[in-house]
């Protein structure tokens, strides 16, 4: 009897691990240091960090969003223009909640973030290929996660004397973090199976259909039960 090849066995565990993902509890930053005490250079690293691991480990939603970006088409180059488009807008909302000029409520952002990930999901299904409105798309939700940031920034604070430079290295380490998940997403994905008959039915509707069922999950929680 043929054995299955290690690498089809290691995405049929992709979907189990997506549903794994999200029904992990969620965790919370802690700052264990006086900001005010911090040197700049400090500063700098300490929210880097922070933005890294808003990410890995602690963000499943963005994972799973970033994910479900690049499953569609596993190349570098497609999932890269449209982690620019996602950076760009989520930027612009992180920079404007946090100097205060935009105040959503979380209640409204939650869930809007857990539908832009099954809307992402769906359309992987129901498409064959990346169509050229996805990156306004991406840029759209992308305002909505950088609220999602921007309520995880807020609970932390900011230090006064490095308030703008603090942001900044928290939105360096979100992006290093959702970087990090493309190129892990590559490497057992898209480095070999990228252009392979098979892909789509293999791999993008399985994976995309867990991505979908969690991100379903956590709209009703998120809008009944928050």
């Amino acid at each position: 009897m043929r054995r299955p090849p290690t690498r089809l066995l290691l995405i049929a565990a992709v979907p189990l691990l997506v549903l794994v993902l999200g029904a992990l509890p969620a965790a919370a930053h802690v700052i264990d240091a006086d900001l005010s005490k911090l040197s700049r250079t400090e500063v700098f690293w300490t929210y880097l960090q922070l933005g890294y691991t808003h990410i890995l480990p602690l963000g499943a939603d963005h994972i799973l969003f970033v994910l479900s970006l690049y499953i569609l088409e596993p190349r570098l180059r497609p999932v890269l223009w449209q982690a620019t488009a996602f950076t760009v807008a989520h930027s612009i909302t992180l920079g404007l909640a946090m100097y205060g000029f935009v105040r959503p409520p979380s209640s409204i952002v939650e869930p809007v973030i857990a539908l832009s990930i099954l809307f992402v999901a769906i359309e992987n299904i129901v498409s064959r290929r990346l169509n050229p409105w996805r990156l306004a798309v991406v840029f759209g939700f992308g305002l909505v996660h950088g609220l999602g940031f921007a309520s995880a920034l807020t609970g932390l604070g900011l230090p006064r004397n490095a308030y703008f430079g603090s942001l900044i290295s928290f939105n360096v380490g979100v992006e290093l973090g959702q970087v990090t998940v493309i190129l892990l997403a590559w490497a057992l994905i898209g480095r070999w199976a990228a252009g392979k008959p098979w892909y789509h039915a293999r791999v993008v509707v399985p994976v995309s259909a867990a991505i979908g069922l969690v991100a379903a999950f956590w709209t009703v929680q998120r809008v009944f039960f928050a």
